[in-house]
């Protein structure tokens, strides 16, 4: 009986000393990836500026020692470092979570400069980067002495992320940079079936932003038959945590278009064959056409017009850059006539690539004005496109279309392809000029001038009508585009009944709405709305100023004074004024008293 009592004595003394452990040493809870992302987020990443971002930390972390009162020394520096039994309250651990966060930021601000990192500046990242991990690694032992059982597992989960990221960096231990990615996602896929719908968001999109790291790692072990196609696929997803994958990306592109463009020697256009002596020309042409393959390819269909936009932005920038090689190596370039001639002949056919991609491009805006010209505000807001936008689309594709011919008409041997190349444009330029004459007709008749609206409706029909015999005595017919302009062509044919019977009934009714309109005029404004003046309504405590976000007149007194009515004289006695005869009042009159000298004189 005596043994039970001792042993449940034990028992209860027990539950004292955990409960008074709890409240002596007590574990504090950070959300690691939600407070992380807040702060990149509001701070700088979501644009990619990194320097912002560390500006940001700085502050932070000065804010944070002083607020614990654990700066350094006033005027020697000492440093102090942070343990379990420094750490009484949650904000210790933000002190080392950001520490990381500074030293990663810093890393990152010299990864992604323009030019790239210099071979000293490289080795600066990877110091920042090891620091990084040092940071991370103490935080994490930190969490798993004073954090909660999550926040311990996110940290976890943290350092592993920045270890893997020093690996990637540095190309070596792909085996151990994998196994690293991997334990991340395992944490982040596990904690994101937990919580609330934020923190599952949260942790699905890092377990996305993982992903390309782990199967550019198992690319580089050879576990996975990655092609670089698919590798430039994975890269387009955004994320400050796929910066580094874009970055090793980028060079690994690089070295691949130098490989190929080693086998490039010439560039074909219209029968003509040019060749490329310049390594960087060859690899910028490479470039470009590679971004072609996405737009003509199988999959170009799919592709949302936003993505079209911006892989034509990158052509342009590809195939500007290889023109400009190819001017320096111009300017460079001797008296050689036959290198200088091969040098202007590919700038000239690259221009006029450059050139048919951008129609291309502008008949891609054309498609997407359409789209949303007759269309109604959705929920994304969008504007609805109006007529005059696609007319100036248009003027801007007669331009173009011009230029391109001008650029191919300027040589004087011309081939059979550069013939039919120009009749091409010319009648791409009559297909352009029909459309542009619709879409005027249509912003003059939104603008209530039928005469001229229904003129330009007849001239489009006349050369839509030209545009299709051109068409179709074409040797290669354009079906799609025939199709188009039959459709043109009707809605042209509509558009002038359209217009001429609105024009019939805007006539007949013209003097019914005249008399309406002259029959509501007021000579004194009674049809309006007049509110009170001030002086009107002293009684009432109401403003005479308006709205102040309007520009209102201030309704205080009417200036000018209206007119009165004033009482006058009868028209009697304004008619006996002119009978009267009044009596002489020269009797009353005062005399003047003459002198001595005027008595003389008069």
């Amino acid at each position: 009986m005596a043994k039970g009592n001792d042993v449940a004595a034990m028992e209860i003394d027990e539950q004292n000393s955990t409960a008074a452990d709890q409240i002596a040493n007590p574990k504090f809870s950070v959300n690691v990836l939600q407070l992380l992302k807040s702060a990149q987020m509001q701070h700088g990443l979501r644009f990619g500026d990194y320097a912002r971002y560390r500006r940001y930390c700085t502050a932070r972390l000065r804010r944070l020692y002083k607020s614990l009162k654990f700066t350094h020394g006033r005027g020697k520096y000492t440093k102090r470092h942070i343990t379990s039994s420094t750490v009484t309250e949650v904000r210790f651990l933000h002190l080392v979570l950001y520490a990381a966060e500074r030293a990663w930021s810093h890393a990152m601000e010299k990864k992604t400069l323009p030019d790239g990192p210099n071979p000293r500046q490289r080795s600066y990242l990877i110091g920042r980067l090891r620091k990084a991990v040092k940071w991370a690694t103490h935080f994490q032992e930190l969490c798993s002495i004073k954090g909660d059982s999550r926040t311990s597992l996110e940290a976890e989960a943290y350092a592993s992320y920045m270890k893997g990221n020093l690996l990637f960096e540095q190309d070596q231990q792909w085996d151990i940079a994998l196994k690293c990615f991997k334990s991340a996602r395992a944490v982040y896929e596990e904690l994101g079936k937990y919580g609330d719908l934020e923190n599952q968001v949260l942790c699905r999109e890092r377990v996305e932003e993982l992903e390309p790291s782990i199967r550019y790692c198992l690319h580089k072990i050879g576990e996975s038959n990655l092609q670089t196609s698919e590798l430039a696929q994975i890269g387009e997803m955004e994320g400050p945590a796929l910066d580094l994958f874009k970055a090793k990306l980028e060079a690994v592109m690089a070295e691949a278009r130098s490989q190929q463009a080693a086998s490039m020697t010439e560039f074909h256009w219209l029968g003509h064959r040019f060749p490329i002596s310049n390594a960087k020309t060859r690899v910028s042409i490479l470039k470009a056409q590679e971004l072609e393959k996405d737009i003509n390819g199988p999959g170009a269909d799919s592709l949302p017009a936003e993505k079209k936009l911006v892989i034509f932005d990158k052509i342009f920038a590809a195939y500007n850059e290889a023109r400009s090689c190819i001017r320096n190596d111009l300017a460079n370039t001797g008296n050689s006539e036959s290198v200088k001639d091969d040098l202007s002949g590919l700038d000239k056919a690259i221009g006029a690539v450059l050139g048919e991609r951008t129609i291309e491009r502008n008949q891609l805006l054309v498609r997407m004005a359409k789209s949303k010209l007759s269309k109604v505000r959705d929920d994304k807001n969008e504007k609805v496109t109006k007529p005059e936008e696609l007319v100036r689309l248009y003027d801007l594709l007669l331009q173009n279309t011009s230029d391109l011919s001008d650029l191919v008409s300027s040589g004087r041997d011309r081939k059979p392809e550069e013939v039919t190349f120009a009749e091409e444009c010319e009648l791409k330029s009559s297909v352009f000029r029909a459309e542009r004459c619709f879409y005027l007709a249509k912003s003059y008749s939104l603008a209530g001038k039928r005469p001229e609206a229904y003129a330009l409706y007849c001239r489009a029909r006349s050369l839509v009508d030209t545009a299709l015999k051109k068409l179709q005595s074409s040797t290669n017919v354009d079906q799609v585009t025939v199709k188009e302009l039959k459709m043109l062509y009707n809605d042209c044919r509509s558009n002038i009944c359209i217009e001429h019977a609105t024009g019939v009934m805007e006539e007949e009714k013209a003097p019914e709405n005249l008399s309406k309109k002259i029959s509501g005029i007021s000579l004194t404004g009674n049809d309006k709305k007049v509110e009170k003046l001030l002086l009107e309504k002293l009684d009432n405590y109401e403003s005479a100023v308006g709205d102040p976000t309007t520009k209102s007149i201030p309704r205080i007194e009417a200036f000018p004074p209206a007119f009165q009515a004033v009482p006058r004289n009868p028209i009697v006695l304004d008619l006996a004024y002119n009978s009267i005869e009044f009596p002489s009042l020269e009797s009353r009159m005062k005399k003047d008293k003459k002198g001595f000298i005027s008595r003389l004189w008069g």
